[in-house]
């Protein structure tokens, strides 16, 4: 029997929205004020969301089981397989020192921690977001910022914010090509109107990350740097995204960023550097970091490098279509959810017209960019002389390891699919919807709220790509604005969702303080989001909103 989703149970909207939001403040507080273990917080937040699906929106007890079950398996894969992977090469590099001799020839580049945290933060972590997206940039920029000596806080947050600007176009254009699937507007006017939004936060978000790491007297010390990062990813980024299309947009801006950066550094030093890993002045014994990378033998250099870029062949080779076609052509297990698939339907005005929802978990272990990292990794132990028995148990340290951010990323996962299969995420976002003219900013905060939920952009897409088109026609403003607004507010949601949290303290061996992470990049999210929000509301009503269109 089909069920069709119900809005507004209570006939008041605001109630309805309040008791909606009960899993969220229960998985959000029980983290951030209570301090209460990630995966023991992930069980509380879906025994919330079970409760209010089943008593208060009137879903079949069935489908909300099965729905926590299909977001468990998701969460496990693709998102734990990678978070396992990235953490297991990360090991490997770290057992024997050569992840050492990679933190000497990145302090070659420059011993300045804030040049550090630009670089592998904004512009490497845009490039992996480019390639792979779900987590992996956060797993990599945390894993590595740690291993340069960085406290957990500031590896765990700087990544998770600096993380924001490439999130939109990540994966290849997943986001953007999703939006235009479940809102059947154009492709490339949509990657132009984000291409047109998020340029501006791409030079904004660089200072911003400093600003956060070292305060604002030492973020103005480095601007010039920081400029250049942000003005060769912005520019890139406009370009692609509107003369090309969704595709390359954050692969080819990164890359144009980190060679920038690189080589600006090498004719700017800064006046006071900074080298601890709290952001004091440099000490006596720094200015030799420099140096001593220079004297770096070719073969270790070449050595201590190799699995990182093992790591961003695989990672850009398994996030290309045709690879995942390939891979997918040789096996590839899908099975519906018996029970669940296309027997939820989506109903007005969340939709323009009634649709069911399919729930087919897609078991793609050989085209998962989890695959390709633990390819990389083996590689890379193949490349450092480890046996295959030393693998295995390095492998075995790495499960028990994370054992617990598994188990918080499936229940975090199975709350996002509870509250998307039962329409209770869909309530939130009316409630905004409902705004009249004010829509254009709160419209913004819905992509926001749904990548805060979902832990995704391209989620947040398919959840309220319908809508934002759906209420925009109704207010007479743009839906390609509106609709290119949710990916591009959702972006900033990024850093607060669970999900990366989870993925942030596990990379830096932090599990247990996801609560403290939470409170130090929240403002950071919600003011970034506003600042989103005001842009579009600009778009709107003060510029034409085909500004700087080609």
């Amino acid at each position: 029997m089909v069920w069709s989703q119900v809005y507004d149970p209570f006939g008041d909207m605001l109630l309805s929205a309040g008791v909606a939001a009960i899993p969220v403040v229960v998985l959000l507080g029980a983290i951030a004020f209570f301090e209460v273990r990630a995966h023991y917080a992930a069980l509380l937040g879906l025994a919330a969301a079970l409760c209010v699906a089943i008593f208060a929106f009137g879903m079949p007890p069935g489908m909300a089981g099965l729905a926590a079950a299909y977001g468990a398996a998701f969460g496990l894969l693709p998102i734990g397989w990678i978070i396992l992977n990235v953490i297991f090469l990360y090991q490997l590099t770290s057992e024997n020192g050569d992840f050492a001799v990679v933190q000497r020839s990145i302090s070659g580049i420059s011993s300045d921690r804030r040049m550090q945290v630009l670089f592998i933060a904004f512009s490497l972590g845009a490039f992996f977001e480019g390639a792979a997206g779900f987590g992996t940039p956060v797993a990599v920029t945390a894993a590595m910022l740690m291993g340069l000596g960085f406290a957990p806080l500031a590896a765990s947050g700087l990544s998770l914010i600096a993380n924001t600007a490439p999130v939109a176009f990540g994966a290849l254009g997943s986001p953007v090509i999703a939006l235009a699937a479940v809102t059947g507007l154009d492709l490339h006017e949509l990657s132009g109107m984000i291409g047109r939004q998020l340029p501006l936060f791409s030079i904004i978000v660089p200072f911003w990350v400093i600003w956060a790491y070292v305060g604002f007297r030492r973020m103005l010390e480095v601007w010039p740097p920081i400029a250049v990062a942000g003005v060769s990813f912005a520019i890139p980024q406009y370009l692609v995204s509107n003369y090309h299309g969704p595709w390359l947009v954050d692969i080819i801006a990164a890359v144009v960023s980190m060679a920038s950066l690189a080589l600006f550094l090498k004719v700017w030093k800064p006046a006071h550097e900074m080298a601890d890993h709290d952001g004091g002045p440099v000490t006596p014994a720094a200015p030799e970091t420099r140096a001593d990378a220079d004297t770096i033998p070719r073969a270790t250099l070449l050595r201590a490098w190799t699995p990182w870029l093992l790591l961003s062949v695989c990672v850009f080779l398994w996030g290309t279509p045709q690879v995942k076609a390939f891979l997918d052509s040789l096996w590839v297990y899908k099975h519906p959810v018996a029970g669940l698939d296309g027997l939820v339907q989506k109903v007005p005005p969340v939709v323009a017209t009634p649709h069911a929802e399919t729930a087919i978990y897609s078991l793609n272990l050989l085209s998962a960019t989890g695959t390709g990292i633990l390819i990389a990794a083996l590689l890379s132990g193949l490349v450092l002389g480890r046996t295959p028995w030393q693998l295995l148990r390095t492998y075995g340290r790495t499960l028990y390891l994370v054992r617990y951010s598994l188990i918080t990323i499936a229940g975090m996962l199975a709350i996002g699919f509870v509250t998307r299969y039962s329409g209770t995420d869909a309530t939130l976002g009316l409630l905004l919807a409902n705004t009249g003219w004010l829509y254009p900013f709160f419209g913004t905060l819905i992509g926001w709220l749904g990548v805060a939920l979902t832990g995704s952009d391209t989620a947040s897409n398919v959840l309220f790509g319908g809508l934002q088109r759906v209420s925009a026609e109704q207010l007479g403003i743009n839906p390609v604005l509106m609709a290119a607004a949710n990916s591009s507010g959702g972006v900033m949601g990024k850093m607060i969702d669970a999900q990366s949290i989870v993925v942030a303290s596990t990379a830096t061996k932090w599990y247990g303080h996801e609560g403290t992470i939470l409170r130090f990049v929240f403002f950071h999210s919600v003011a970034l989001a506003v600042l989103v929000g005001l842009l579009v509301s600009a778009q709107a009503y003060l510029w034409p909103f085909t500004l700087l269109a080609p």
